[in-house]
């Protein structure tokens, strides 16, 4: 058992995106590609000999082949010990929960987190530092910058290492402790959550839901729902019945720990919870188009009370009610809301923070809690500074990530066990929950459109014209929309001073209204274009419209000042939320 050098050559294409490296598996495989990647994490993190790492990922297709490469190379660069989510399994927040609570040096998540899987899918690889959450740039840009000059990497040679079961083993001087992947994390949240108040919600079901004799009609994003304009209590005995949908991903273990065996959920609340390495087919995104059997589920005729999705690496989570759909950026404001009604966060908030494009409704609650409100690029690693240095204790984006200081990383379990929590508490409907907070703070009406798989140019081409024309933009009129400004959003890290630049164009209107153009960065496959439209409501009445007919003007406003049709050729987003 030897350590080889094995020669090779740099790959030009092995910049990390706002969570790692994600290519298409067939990329992965290619001879040397992984192993280039990966050594260069380790000649540039600078782990001291012997140093502990985590390693696991989402179980996508791939996943258990990429795990006997790292350990391999873990050993020949000196690691002395590796914490391994057994079966190869780790959702993200439980990497991140394990590097904190056994101090690791850092840690290596495998996961292209909601997007689709399979042999002609998508994987990723990403390093987590000690304090739980993604490298930031200045380490990313390090590992970039050695993948371009990479002429070797270290590999020992041995016999692949069984991973199924809970032990230890060695690898060389190396030691490989297989543990189970969930505990750690279910103590965590027991920790955080009043478990014996979840438990007699989902018994009890006493709950007081939208009283349909008071309810006017509104469209919801899918078809016609009732909204309510007064409560009436269900006192019937009823169980609360909720459903999450695993989509076949890496949650679905510990969401049948937690919410089946801890909370006593009836077996069968979590559905499409056996992992899978091509997520069944499907693509492990929790939202309106793509969560399609619990979205049928929940504007059912027998629709439970509570419904959730997460995605591939379980750190993004979609909150509906009964036919009624909470958008992440007001679960962000809800939660913060409310935040004091659960046990590990009832001292209240240091403070909160979004990223840019993630709606102002949080801003409002944080205003009124008189607390700090943070505004940063998208990507969570930028949440860690603020987090680290305590002046944040909740976060979220608009791309259905919430979190908060208890790991660095988002978590959809977590915050899925906050509104149970919350609705334990307050025994009121998710959909009265939602009003009751507009009607206190005002509405962010807000919708994103993604455009994915465009032409690279194109949608390049699109954001250099908006950039073109920002002199020519300002104080333009459309209706009864005036443009305030125009930029090209950075941002100063409080903590650091590092500076962040290029991080979205933003188009703000004199009423506080916007619509913000970001390329995202974690695609494999062509650009995707996202479009994001926000328009603050004041006086929020039952009459009021859907999201879509809300924020029409502002779709039409940014479809010609953008010129998207024309430069992309593209009639309709591939998605809405």
């Amino acid at each position: 058992m030897g350590i080889r050098i094995v020669s090779t050559r740099p790959f030009s294409d092995q910049k990390p995106g706002t969570s790692g490296l994600r290519k298409k598996v067939t990329a992965f495989r290619q001879p040397h590609y992984l192993e280039n990647f990966v050594q260069s994490i380790f000649d540039s993190i600078a782990a001291p000999k012997g140093a502990t790492l985590v390693l696991g990922g989402d179980g996508r297709y791939y996943n258990r082949e990429a795990i006997q490469i790292i350990l391999k190379m873990a050993a020949a660069n000196g690691i002395g010990r590796v914490l391994l989510g057994r079966g190869g399994i780790l959702s993200t927040p439980a990497a991140s929960c394990v590097i904190r609570k056994y101090q690791t040096f850092g840690g290596i998540i495998l996961s292209a987190s909601h997007n689709p899987g399979g042999p002609d899918g998508d994987f990723g690889i990403k390093y987590n530092t000690g304090n739980g959450g993604p490298a930031p740039e200045k380490v990313t840009e390090a590992i970039f910058a050695r993948s371009k000059t990479i002429v070797e990497y270290r590999m020992l040679d041995a016999a692949d290492v069984a991973f199924d079961a809970v032990g230890e083993t060695s690898l060389g001087n190396m030691k490989v402790q297989v543990f189970d992947p969930v505990s750690d994390y279910a103590e965590l949240m027991e920790s955080l959550f009043d478990f014996a108040a979840i438990r007699n919600l989902l018994a009890a079901g006493d709950i007081a839901q939208p009283d349909a004799q008071t309810s006017c009609t509104e469209m919801s994003p899918l078809r016609p729902f009732p909204q309510s304009a007064g409560y009436a209590s269900n006192v019937s005995g009823a169980r609360f019945h909720i459903k999450f949908d695993a989509m076949h991903a890496v949650n679905g273990p510990y969401a049948k720990e937690i919410l089946e065996r801890r909370l006593g959920a009836p077996a069968g609340s979590v559905i499409n919870a056996v992992p899978l390495v091509d997520f069944g087919g499907g693509h492990p995104d929790p939202n309106l188009t793509y969560a399609h059997d619990l979205v049928e589920i929940m504007y059912g005729a027998e629709a439970p009370d509570f419904g959730a999705a997460s995605d591939g690496d379980g750190d993004r989570n979609m909150i509906l009610g009964q036919r009624f759909f909470v958008t992440p950026s007001d679960s962000l404001a809800v939660l913060a809301a409310n935040a004091t009604l659960a046990p590990g966060y009832e001292q209240g908030l240091a403070g909160v923070a979004r990223s840019m494009p993630t709606s102002a409704a949080v801003d409002r609650v944080a205003q009124a809690l008189n607390i700090p409100c943070y505004e940063t690029p998208t990507g969570w690693k930028f949440f860690g500074n603020l987090m680290d240095a305590g002046k944040v204790t909740l976060c979220g984006e608009e791309s259905f990530g919430t979190g908060s200081d208890h790991v660095r990383e988002k978590d959809g379990l977590w915050a899925v066990l906050f509104w149970l929590n919350i609705l334990a508490a307050r025994r009121l409907s998710v959909e009265s929950i939602v009003r009751e907070h507009w009607a206190k703070y005002g509405r962010n009406v807000y919708s994103r459109y993604d455009y994915e798989g465009l032409p690279t140019e194109a949608a390049q081409g699109v954001m250099q014209h908006l950039k073109n024309n920002f002199a020519t933009l300002a104080g333009a009129q459309f209706g009864k929309y005036t443009v305030k400004y125009c930029d090209d959003f950075s941002y100063t890290d409080p903590v650091d001073g590092s500076v962040s630049t290029g991080q979205g164009v933003r188009i703000i209107f004199t009423d506080g209204s916007r619509i913000v153009f970001r390329l995202s960065g974690t695609g494999t496959e062509g650009a995707t274009l996202r479009v994001y439209l926000e328009a603050f409501e004041a006086d929020v009445v039952c009459h009021h419209l859907d999201a879509q007919v809300a924020l029409a003007d502002l779709i039409g406003i940014a479809l010609q000042i953008s010129e998207l049709k024309l430069r992309t050729g593209r009639e309709q987003p591939t998605v809405i939320t």
